[in-house]
């Protein structure tokens, strides 16, 4: 009897520490992405003292979703940056695959202010 309630203390333990596991992967990854944004923002501006907004967050489903092997879920940021009277926004990828590596596409547009 006393394996019966062993068993079931580590059971308990383990679906505990699953609860505790810190904030979801789009929370934790969203202050690098955006200093990976500031930072290409700052070298396409010329403006090292260029700052960064979130302008909007989500998670993005795997692009290969098969019987046999699943991609990474991703997560997707749009920020704004701008400084020296210069704007632009940034799509900000981050795969949730271990590596903590994320990817600042190219923006768009650069607008005057």
């Amino acid at each position: 009897m006393w394996r019966f309630y062993l068993s079931l203390g580590a059971l308990m333990a383990t679906v505990l520490s699953a609860c505790a596991s810190g904030p979801p992967f789009i929370q934790k990854m969203q202050a690098t992405a955006i200093d990976m944004a500031v930072r290409r923002g700052a070298f396409e501006l010329n403006c090292p003292a260029a700052k960064g907004d979130l302008l909007s967050s989500q998670m993005l489903q795997p692009v290969v979703n098969t019987f046999a092997w699943t991609g990474p879920e991703r997560a997707e940021y749009t920020v704004g940056v701008e400084g020296c009277g210069k704007r632009t926004t940034y799509l900000v990828i981050c795969p949730d695959n271990g590596s903590h590596a994320c990817f600042a596409g190219g923006s768009r547009t650069q607008i005057q202010q």
